[in-house]
């Protein structure tokens, strides 16, 4: 046989499959919008009501075309009506849910790729009508929470999903908070695992947002030697995840900071906390522009650095080892440029500029000798001279 590739979405190579079926005289058997297939894929809800207790409460379903929900729920509602169907999209692709607001099929003018599995413009006739009197309700979630869910499986079982694969776990995730449903029996149904290697880092790097592990600040802080320190000492033992800073005024400094939280209310607690003592505190964690780009963009020439000396430093990664480097950095020295990030490892690694000016060479080597940490000189470093040094 030969396998087919034919452009970036489900629409498109539908498209590209209709041409070939008419050029060839072969049958199209549709993914979703067919009543064997539905029927055929309704036979999940006869293997969970197999393996679930009596006393099951609803079942979610991820959503794309709508052939899986449609089925399941058929079958649901015949057997057992008082079990919800919960259909789960993401706000990207929710096709469904818009279709079912409106009550008519609703096409969208584009979807979001990164849960390619059920990036659909439109759901199937079939499905949309089975769905307007089967199913309960469709709840949509962030790509932030299906990271966190993805993250969740992999803590449980140790098998790794792909984005629309761990869908249905999101969707139940955030049901239940909304709902406040507690001791209940929940299915979620994970309906894939064609993970991307290269989507492993996004997905991590997300997954502590969407589970409200990590919330993401800008923060204006004094321009003064010391003034990192006191905002660490304002954090208390919070841990912080990320640091970034470069100077730019002689003024002010603005910083970009994630901090460990354990839930969204805790954002919210920071914020106020920040301002109450004084700072100039912003709450980017929704901000999709922060978390896409900013965060790494961070940096960059400054014309107000004067004497700078770059170093690398690692620590051994802790509670409260970076409050315990900055301590120990004291603040004789203007720190110029810091970038700090938690990787989960077992050494936190920093990169850290200091004004020295010439006449402190030596006192500031003897610092650095008393310091107690590993470092290294990264003067003359080709990346820093290209992209972060004053000088060039």
């Amino acid at each position: 046989g030969e396998v087919v590739l034919a452009g970036d979405t489900f629409a498109d190579a539908t498209a590209r499959c209709d041409e070939l079926a008419h050029a060839t005289g072969r049958v199209v058997i549709h993914p979703f919008d067919d009543p064997l297939v539905i029927a055929g894929q309704g036979t999940v809800a006869l293997e969970i009501f197999s393996q679930a207790r009596e006393d099951l409460a609803a079942i979610f379903v991820p959503v794309g075309g709508g052939g899986l929900v449609a089925g399941i729920a058929s079958y649901v509602k015949a057997v057992r009506p008082d079990v919800k169907v919960i259909g789960v999209e993401p706000f990207e692709a929710d096709a469904m849910y818009r279709s079912l607001e409106a009550g008519r099929r609703v096409t969208l003018d584009r979807v979001g790729i990164f849960s390619d599995g059920v990036a659909v413009r439109e759901v199937g006739a079939l499905p949309f009508t089975i769905a307007r009197s089967c199913v309960d309700e469709v709840v949509r979630v962030s790509n932030d929470e299906i990271c966190s869910a993805i993250k969740d499986v992999f803590d449980d079982t140790r098998s790794l999903m792909e984005p629309a694969g761990a869908l249905a776990v999101a969707g139940l995730r955030a049901w239940a908070a909304r709902t406040r449903t507690e001791g209940r029996n929940l299915v979620a149904i994970l309906s894939g695992a064609n993970m991307n290697f290269d989507r492993l880092r996004f997905v991590a790097e997300r997954a502590e947002i969407g589970e409200a592990r990590e919330a993401l600040f800008a923060v204006t802080i004094p321009e003064r030697a010391g003034a990192f320190r006191e905002f660490c000492a304002t954090i208390g033992r919070r841990v912080v995840t990320e640091f970034n800073y470069r100077l730019s005024s002689r003024h002010e400094a603005h910083i970009f900071v994630g901090i460990a939280t354990r839930s969204r209310t805790d954002a919210a607690e920071i914020t106020a906390l920040l301002v109450s003592r004084g700072y100039q505190a912003q709450d980017l964690t929704d901000d999709e522009v922060a978390k896409l780009h900013v965060r790494y963009m961070v940096g960059g020439r400054s014309s107000e650095v004067m004497s700078e000396q770059l170093y690398r430093f690692e620590f051994p990664e802790r509670p409260g080892a970076l409050m315990e480097f900055l301590e120990r950095l004291g603040g004789r020295w203007n720190i110029s440029l810091f970038h700090y990030r938690n990787h989960g490892s077992d050494f936190g690694r920093v990169l850290t500029g200091f004004e020295v000016p010439a006449g402190d060479a030596d006192a500031f080597d003897q610092f650095l000798l008393t310091l107690g940490y590993y470092h290294q000189p990264e003067q003359g470093n080709v990346a820093y001279d290209l992209f972060l040094s004053a000088s060039r």
